[in-house]
């Protein structure tokens, strides 16, 4: 006979996709290994396909969990959100070492970089023209995302997937923008300790751009589909957060990297 507990948690049901999940990271890290050496993508590509198909159905039961059966009680909500926003601390601190290293290079080039900063030989990225673009088109993202916000808690559905949807687009089209200006530039990950923390710091942020469009885009499927009400839409809360969290990050970049740094 089973017991009901009464008490605001939610004890989730066993379930195999953090398993499958990691499975699928094994192959991606092994996969990638075996690309950089071996040329061979096949393990890598399964690591990816594995890994799409462990979100899709474990986000669908999420979605099932929180919506349709009612287990996200307001203390989970609260759980979710403080472990939301130490997801987000934890990757303040990544992006921290980031700038650690190009600030302990920048500020007193060693003598193999000519004693100058950028190194001789590498001629860094105009700061006024696509990065400046890119500035002002993440920027319109976080003013357009934060719209849909309030237009969710004032219950003006319209409004609010007009605003997620303008993210959307801003979110691809920074990520195009930036994949122009990594095909144009004139230095490679490999020329310099320039080139590495130049591509490892944007490009890093550029993943970070990629995961939380999909977020968005999870969020804008959900929002169409009427599950999100004024008082019951912690998982766009999240995205939101999450992109600010990116909107700040490419500032410093923007500001340090690209402009101070050039």
């Amino acid at each position: 006979m089973r017991t009901v507990l009464c008490h605001p948690y939610h004890l989730v049901e066993p379930s195999p996709w953090p398993c499958l999940g990691a499975g699928g990271a094994f192959f991606i890290t092994v996969g990638s290994v075996m690309y950089f050496h071996y040329g061979l993508v096949q393990i890598m590509y399964l690591g990816v396909l594995v890994v799409v198909i462990i979100m899709f159905v474990w986000w669908q039961d999420v979605i099932r969990e929180s919506t349709f059966q009612g287990f996200h009680s307001l203390v989970v909500k609260q759980g979710i959100k403080y472990g939301m926003l130490l997801f987000i601390l934890s990757e303040v601190l990544f992006f921290f070492s980031f700038f650690w290293a190009f600030f302990h290079s920048s500020l007193a080039p060693a003598v193999e970089l000519g004693v100058v900063w950028p190194p001789q030989g590498v001629n860094p990225l105009n700061s006024f023209s696509v990065p400046l673009l890119n500035t002002a088109v993440l920027l319109s993202s976080g003013a357009t995302v934060t719209w849909a916000h309030h237009a969710i808690i004032s219950g003006k559905r319209e409004e609010a997937i007009l605003g997620l949807s303008l993210t959307v687009f801003l979110g691809v089209l920074f990520t195009g923008l930036q994949g122009i200006e990594y095909y144009e530039a004139p230095f490679t990950i490999s020329d310099s300790v320039y080139g590495s923390t130049f591509f490892m710091a944007t490009g890093f942020h550029g993943f970070h751009v990629l995961i939380g469009t999909t977020f968005l885009i999870i969020c804008l499927v959900r929002l169409k589909l009427n599950q999100f009400t004024s008082r019951q839409h912690v998982g766009f809360e999240a995205a939101s957060w999450y992109w600010h969290f990116v909107d700040v990050v490419w500032l410093f970049l923007y500001l340090c990297v690209y402009w101070w740094g050039s």
